[in-house]
């Protein structure tokens, strides 16, 4: 819910300044439970149709500050994560205002694919590739016995290199992080470190190379049959000749 000062309506439809240029206000849990309840009430579930009810959020909380913002995300945690995630995001200053405390209850509870993806991508990856946490809380998450955390320590890499996240590559941050994992066989970490040496071989395929010879002997074949594709074909899956009739 975004609302004047003062006002408690719940009819007033909110533009993007209160009178006199001033910020809105915004409460944090009743604007939870409102974007909650328009995604659950949409008549196609599914990813896209979630996020254009994101965007639409997303322009109206731009003049928002980025502490309300974070605490939205915050309170989207328990209901629709992930597009708490993407308004964090998209909003001009949300990112830059993070530290490693907010960071980390962002990500208290992931436990699926999904949810630990859109936060490495739309959150701890941006927020160190800015600085907002250190190598050493990424590192940390690369020990944690939980494997969603481990996964996102991989993740986390990702938008480093990700020119559509505003990536440049980062060797030296991206290989620290898969060296630590690389003889892990939780099979959601596997994937993730295939992903973001992947990612890293645009910008430096022969640091990627190398590091496939320095551990030959404790990469998972899989990383091995994927990163190598990709290093020679560019894709992850080669395609396989058509055989002709």
């Amino acid at each position: 819910m975004l609302r004047k000062p003062g006002t408690m309506g719940h009819g007033h439809r909110p533009g993007p300044l209160v009178a006199g240029g001033r910020p809105p206000v915004i409460d944090a849990r009743v604007l939870a439970e409102e974007v909650d309840r328009r995604i659950r009430a949409l008549p196609e579930h599914g990813v896209e149709p979630a996020r254009r009810v994101r965007r639409e959020y997303s322009k109206r909380l731009r003049a928002v500050p980025a502490d309300e913002v974070v605490a939205l995300a915050l309170a989207l945690v328990g209901r629709q994560r992930w597009v708490g995630y993407e308004l964090l995001y998209h909003h001009p200053g949300a990112l830059a205002s993070l530290g490693v405390d907010e960071v980390e209850r962002l990500g208290r509870g992931m436990d699926d694919w999904g949810s630990v993806d859109a936060f490495g991508c739309c959150v701890s990856g941006p927020a160190w590739r800015h600085g907002r946490i250190t190598d050493g809380v990424v590192r940390g998450w690369a020990a944690s016995p939980d494997r969603w955390w481990r996964r996102a320590a991989l993740v986390s890499t990702v938008p480093l290199n990700l020119r559509s996240r505003g990536g440049t590559g980062d060797t030296t941050r991206t290989l620290d992080v898969c060296g630590r994992l690389v003889a892990d066989r939780d099979d959601t970490v596997v994937k993730a470190l295939s992903w973001a040496l992947r990612q890293l071989v645009v910008w430096d395929a022969e640091a990627v190379r190398g590091f496939l010879e320095d551990n030959d002997d404790v990469v998972a074949a899989r990383v091995r049959r994927e990163v190598r594709s990709k290093l020679d074909t560019g894709l992850k899956h080669a395609r396989r000749p058509r055989l002709r009739a």
